[in-house]
């Protein structure tokens, strides 16, 4: 919620409405927040959230400060959700309704539906980049429009070389993902895990998120041996189409069978993964029925299912 800042709702010069949602409630990460009841407005320089009750409850974010979006479908009494990945709220940034957040997202529940398209046309805005484009001058003169005609014809030279790049990059993002997931245990790795690894492993010459976030999505179209998978929870991870989830469900239930109970933290130390997949082996098994859970102020703790698998 650091990332946005309080708007009167206008746009700018350049600027164009693009759509407009109503019923839209704004999550800081995975807490609550009290704007539970909006308009969301997508602009092509930004996103405007505006109170259904208090029209001088206004939130702004910039486009520029979005890193990448994702869908999460909706559920047994849960709306949809566009999950928005954010880059570090920039020094010089207006004051807004938070100065600080423990989350880099945040997610928009639809509760009126609408979802889709807002997410096709919200991943349409981000791709088009229009924030970065400069406004020419209104009543320009003869030599003017010359000059102007140079500058757009340098935008698109732009435009199809940053194209090119971007083409470059996904193709070695392609090499370094397949000997990366190859090497890792259980060959699933998250997507964050493998955005650090790759770009640490190349050293001056870094892929960006978004780089990065287009070759994953392409893993499988492509029929490659690594696919980009979104678990429940919006966590985002690669993992080999040889990784098999019912040899991972058997070995997680047996590896609590034999502690009696364990956290995701004791999981991770025991199978070697990091404590978020740790975590989804765990959900992912109790979704089957081979554990349960028992929630307190200590934490999350599983148990085996002894309501479905009674010992003989």
């Amino acid at each position: 919620m650091d990332r946005f800042e309080w708007s009167d709702g206008n746009t700018i010069p350049g600027e164009s409405f693009v759509l407009k949602q109503s019923g839209v409630a704004i999550y800081d990460g995975q807490d609550k927040t009290s704007f539970e009841n909006g308009s969301l407005i997508l602009t092509t320089h930004k996103l405007v959230w505006k109170d259904n009750k208090d029209k001088s409850y206004v939130l702004a974010l910039p486009l520029s400060l979005v890193v990448y979006i994702e869908e999460q479908p909706s559920g047994f009494a849960r709306s949809a959700k566009i999950v928005v990945h954010l880059s570090p709220a920039p020094s010089n940034k207006p004051s807004g309704p938070a100065t600080y957040s423990a989350y880099s997202y945040i997610r928009l529940s639809f509760r009126e539906s609408g979802e889709r398209e807002f997410h096709q046309q919200f991943t349409e805005q981000l791709h088009s980049k229009k924030w970065e484009q400069s406004i020419p001058d209104a009543g320009p003169t003869l030599g003017q429009g010359a000059r102007h005609r140079a500058g757009i014809m340098g935008i698109e030279r732009s435009l199809k070389q940053r194209q090119k790049d971007t083409d470059q990059n996904i193709s070695v993002a392609f090499q370094d993902l397949s000997k990366l997931i190859d090497k890792e245990v259980g060959g699933i790795m998250t997507l964050t895990d493998v955005y650090c690894r790759v770009n640490r492993a190349r050293g001056m010459e870094l892929l960006s998120p978004e780089d990065l976030l287009n070759a994953c999505e392409m893993l499988e179209y492509l029929n490659l041996p690594v696919r980009l998978r979104t678990f429940d929870s919006g966590v985002m991870v690669l993992q080999l189409k040889s990784h098999s989830e019912e040899e991972v469900i058997d070995k997680t239930m047996t590896l609590v069978e034999e502690k009696k109970s364990v956290t995701a933290e004791e999981l991770s130390q025991i199978a070697g993964v990091s404590v978020i997949l740790a975590k989804e082996r765990l959900l992912l098994t109790e979704k089957v029925g081979g554990l349960c859970r028992d929630e307190t102020v200590e934490g999350l703790r599983f148990y085996p299912n002894m309501f479905l698998n009674r010992p003989d």
